[in-house]
């Protein structure tokens, strides 16, 4: 799976919190939104007429409208992820404590999908 093939089904499957998603689509997606959330730190302070060092973001508007546009599409391949290695998405709640940022999400993130179909479907398209 490429970038652009990623990004898409990320935004195409923005509903479906059943199926497993691959490593590829997971990580691509999330340099998707990191490229574009760095581009969007620079872009914001320039709407404002500001410098960059200068700028108050307390609202920055084309972040938090890219935050909106993003939010449910990364919850959904959160999920979706996380049912490639046989976990519930209800694991993503760990998420709220400092213990489960650090080691179970980010370790079941990158750990390789189950082979063939588990509870959560068959194997996604890599």
């Amino acid at each position: 799976m490429n970038f652009f093939d990623a990004v898409k089904v990320c935004f195409v499957k923005y509903t479906n919190f059943s199926d497993r998603a691959s490593r590829s689509e997971f990580w691509l997606f999330t340099l998707f939104t990191a490229i574009v959330s760095s581009m969007l730190a620079f872009l914001d302070p320039l709407i404002a007429g500001e410098s960059f060092v200068d700028y108050d973001a307390t609202f920055p508007p084309l972040s938090n409208i890219f935050f909106v546009a993003i939010l449910i599409p990364a919850i959904s391949v959160s999920v979706r992820r996380l049912h490639d290695v046989n976990r519930s998405g209800w694991w993503l709640l760990i998420e709220l404590t400092i213990i489960g940022i650090l080691f179970p999400i980010l370790y079941w993130c990158c750990k390789k999908g189950d082979e063939g179909e588990n509870r959560f479907g068959p194997k996604p398209i890599v």
